[in-house]
């Protein structure tokens, strides 16, 4: 059975966090606020591919309620995905995912979240794409405010 799913994510920027995407550490004046590391792009993977195994977001999952996932690492938090997707025998195939941001410039950054993601979900990185866009100047990514991730996943799940 072929399944898609759909994760957007958006937090906006802070002073004294550090700006983590895809697991990779960017140089920026500001980093993103969250209960964890506010890693926008690994939060929309997990919903997208969370949406796709029929599964809750990850609100429910790992709940900022809780003060066990204060500054996690959104890595880790994929990996629980991966298992939950394995016991499942979920295979992805395949990653689509765009990130809005006037700044900073994140193109020279792409080749390692991909490899960064790739690993933890064990798979290659040629099944992930990951775009970055502006909105140029329009809304509150426009204002430089926050960022914006979105990603489509496509897993095959055997037939119930």
């Amino acid at each position: 059975m072929i399944r898609i799913g759909q994760g957007i994510d958006v937090h906006r920027f802070a002073r004294g966090r550090k700006l983590i995407l895809g697991g990779v550490e960017i140089p920026h004046t500001h980093g993103l606020d969250g209960h964890s590391d506010a890693d926008v792009l690994t939060h929309a993977i997990m919903d997208a591919l969370l949406g796709a195994a029929g599964e809750r977001d990850i609100g429910v999952l790992f709940p900022n309620t809780d003060d066990a996932y204060r500054g996690a690492d959104s890595l880790k938090l994929l990996e629980h995905v991966r298992r939950l997707l394995g016991e499942k025998k979920a295979r992805i195939n395949n990653l689509d995912c765009t990130i809005l941001a006037e700044q900073p410039k994140l193109s020279p950054h792409v080749p390692l979240m991909r490899l960064k993601l790739a690993e933890v979900l064990k798979i290659s990185d040629e099944a992930i794409s990951i775009k970055a866009t502006t909105t140029e100047r329009l809304g509150f990514t426009g204002r430089e405010e926050g960022i914006v991730a979105f990603a489509v996943a496509l897993l095959e799940i055997p037939n119930p």
